[in-house]
């Protein structure tokens, strides 16, 4: 089947007629590789361990043997790697993405990396007359599994819209934010957000605790007021079973706080709560927890306190 998009110009999405190519499977990215799946897409994918695409391609993907082969194949390729010199790999190597870019086909980069090399991936891309995006996502591994993400885009209006049939296959909450760069300066103000957030609520399980408090009980209360958030409902009932188990890598965390902090330096902010949340994060990793969840922060917290939290909890 000849590509459906003309040159330069993107046309939209459909499960009869775009090929979709897809790199990396992950703890995020397999799931959202099932959902475009499940919506009839045909994927194309290349991951470094082809182990982790097991899944993915015995429910009929296509294996390729490199990013440019994936391009090759398809008329839109999503990535979802773990850091920026993955994505700079997969994207400008020799058999990277660039290398077989075509006239009018869309690449969508959904790794959180620096706003920068979204800007010179769309230039590049450019240069072929193809279009990049940058769509980071927010929301977890949960998010990912019940197609719930957040997710923030910069790039062309045109590509924008031509693809979000497969976002509205991924995310609830889709918003094209600018430019190239503008997706991920979203993401990185998102990240501050949680940086902030994990501490009080790690934080708050620890007063809680010391205080003989209930704390399944206390959670019940502070959920229904001002407190509420994402984070208490999803990852402190976590934090109480001891299960640290990632929905995102404390590693990749500490990647997209000094990505916003150097972002910050270079236009003169000073982010003070950002700065102790980075470091008490690199106390989590140094105690050999950077393959956790970010809520293993709380093993970072209890470390400074010299607590342990029972396991589970016990009851006062």
């Amino acid at each position: 089947m000849s590509s459906p998009f003309r040159e330069s110009t993107p046309a939209l999405s459909a499960p009869a007629e775009t090929r979709v190519g897809w790199i990396g499977t992950g703890i995020m990215g397999t799931p959202m590789c099932r959902h475009l799946q499940h919506a009839g897409y045909r994927l194309t994918i290349y991951t470094r361990n082809r182990s982790k695409a097991s899944g993915v391609l015995a429910r009929g993907a296509t294996w390729a043997d490199s990013p440019a082969a994936v391009a090759e194949q398809t008329d839109v390729v999503m990535t979802m790697v773990g850091f920026p010199d993955d994505v700079r790999d997969v994207y400008f190597e020799e058999h990277g993405l660039l290398a077989a870019a075509r006239p009018g086909m869309v690449l969508v980069d959904m790794t959180t990396t620096e706003p920068s090399l979204a800007q010179d991936i769309a230039l590049a891309a450019q240069k072929r007359g193809a279009f990049a995006i940058d769509a980071p996502v927010s929301g977890g591994d949960v998010g990912a599994r019940n197609a719930a993400l957040s997710i923030m885009i910069g790039g062309v209006t045109a590509a924008v819209q031509a693809i979000m049939p497969l976002l509205e296959c991924l995310g609830k909450k889709i918003v094209h934010q600018g430019d190239s760069g503008a997706g991920q300066h979203a993401k990185l103000c998102n990240q501050i957000v949680i940086a902030g957030t994990m501490i009080g609520v790690c934080e708050s399980l620890l007063y809680g605790y010391k205080a003989g408090l209930q704390l399944d009980r206390m959670l019940e209360s502070i959920r229904g007021g001002a407190a509420a958030c994402w984070t208490l409902d999803n990852l402190a009932p976590r934090i109480l079973t001891r299960n640290f188990d990632p929905g995102f890598f404390v590693e990749h965390f500490i990647k997209d706080m000094g990505i916003a902090l150097e972002e910050a330096r270079r236009r003169q902010l000073i982010l003070p709560g950002l700065t102790l949340a980075h470091r008490l994060y690199e106390r989590v990793q140094g105690l050999g927890h950077g393959r956790a969840g970010t809520h293993a922060l709380m093993l970072a917290l209890e470390d400074l306190s010299h607590i342990d939290l029972p396991h589970p909890p016990a009851l006062p």
